[in-house]
């Protein structure tokens, strides 16, 4: 399976801003998008939900904070990590960026390493996230096949076999297998053995 590159997006109407976050990430193996604006970054998620958004507080249509409550709307963005990206730093900000859903927050002048440490962090939290829930909808998927068996299946009074949803005939085994994916060992009850082998079970 071809591995996709975590998808991080830039919003920031400054250009430095965004050449010098793209320099410090751009050996992580990310693939990147660029907004410069609250609405450029709207479209871009229309398109492909990110898997973390370096946000800016100061932009020039409305502020980070409030593109971030609209963002959360989005049921597709609801748990996107986003970082904030700020020269402010006062409490007040911090508290109205984690209030907003905000994970994290980048300060400027950026540190390189910082930034790599942060971004890494959240873009791991994140795909451990859509792992499990990939995981959880396996698991989902198996027990509905399990369930499909407490109806009632069709099986031959003769020889067991069972008629499968195509209308062919298969047996037991490979019908369970292919509807459960359990795996089958044979061997002989007793009462067959006696039967098979009366000799022997009688001598035992």
């Amino acid at each position: 399976m071809e591995t996709i590159a975590p998808f991080v997006v830039i919003v920031d109407d400054v250009q430095e801003n965004v050449r010098i976050l793209h320099h410090c990430l751009k050996d992580e193996g990310y693939s990147f998008g660029i907004a410069r604006s609250s609405s450029e970054l709207f479209r871009l998620v229309e398109k492909r939900v990110p898997t973390l958004i370096l946000l800016d507080v100061m932009l020039p249509d409305m502020d980070g904070f409030h593109s971030l409550e609209l963002l959360r709307a989005d049921s597709r963005c609801a748990d996107v990590p986003v970082i904030f990206v700020t020269a402010r730093i006062e409490r007040e900000d911090r508290l109205r960026g984690f209030l907003a859903g905000g994970v994290d927050y980048v300060g400027k002048p950026f540190d390189p390493a910082e930034v790599r440490a942060r971004v890494r962090t959240h873009v791991s939290l994140r795909l451990a996230l859509e792992e499990q829930r990939r995981l959880n909808a396996e698991l989902r998927e198996a027990m509905d096949r399990v369930r499909t068996l407490e109806g009632i299946i069709p099986i031959c009074s003769r020889c067991k076999s069972v008629r499968a949803d195509d209308g062919y005939w298969t047996q037991v085994e490979r019908y369970l297998s292919e509807h459960t994916g359990a795996m089958f060992s044979h061997g002989l009850c007793p009462s067959c053995a006696s039967i098979l082998f009366p000799g022997e079970v009688n001598d035992a």
